[in-house]
């Protein structure tokens, strides 16, 4: 019996040993996986930072062109405004040669007519022009008073035409576009004409 209690415990002592051992083995193949993993989240990390670094790179270039390109469109849109008025002055600027021809031969000329001519086709030029930039000349005599359009200036009794009406204009008026950029300064007929 006595041999039987020591195979017993021979057997218990081997079963600890082995079990310790298994232990020990999952130890170390848990420190080898520990290891393992601990060596992959590093590749990882590292990668993600390079990926990381990337794209921080690729943000400050592109935040870096947006100011450059944000920075050359505020400069095309402040010149296209400084120098909005240059094909127009360009345009001007022949009928000032025109005005200063004429004025340095007005006193070697006698004829008044052709004079009167050569301004008329100065004058004519001018209006030219300003018709192909979109400004107008309000029509106004004749009309009826149109606040959008005309300002009065007096009004003047006149049986001849109805009341409200454009007898005179003593400063034309100028259309820009569809804006009106100075009204017609008018005299206009008044309401009881009857009684004056």
């Amino acid at each position: 019996m006595n041999e039987n209690l020591n195979n017993n415990e021979l057997n218990k002592l081997n079963e600890q040993i082995n079990q310790s051992e298994k232990e020990e083995e999952n130890s170390d193949m848990t420190e080898s996986n520990k290891e393992n993993n601990t060596e992959e989240l590093k590749k990882r990390i590292e990668e993600l930072e390079k990926e990381v670094n990337e794209w921080k790179d690729k943000f400050l270039r592109k935040a870096a062109e947006f100011e450059n390109y944000k920075r050359r469109t505020e400069n095309d849109q402040l010149n296209l405004v400084t120098y909005a008025a240059e094909s127009f002055i360009k345009k001007i600027l022949p009928i000032v040669d025109d005005f200063e021809r004429s004025l340095e031969h007005i006193n070697d000329s006698n004829d008044h007519e052709k004079l009167k001519e050569g301004l008329q086709l100065i004058y004519n030029k001018l209006v030219k022009v300003l018709d192909e930039h979109g400004v107008k000349k309000i029509d106004a005599i004749g009309k009826p008073f149109d606040v959008e359009y005309h300002e009065a200036l007096m009004q003047k009794a006149d049986n001849s035409v109805p009341p409200h009406t454009v007898l005179e204009e003593l400063e034309k008026g100028y259309i820009y576009k569809d804006k009106v950029i100075r009204h017609s300064k008018v005299v206009v007929s008044t309401e009881d004409q009857a009684a004056v």
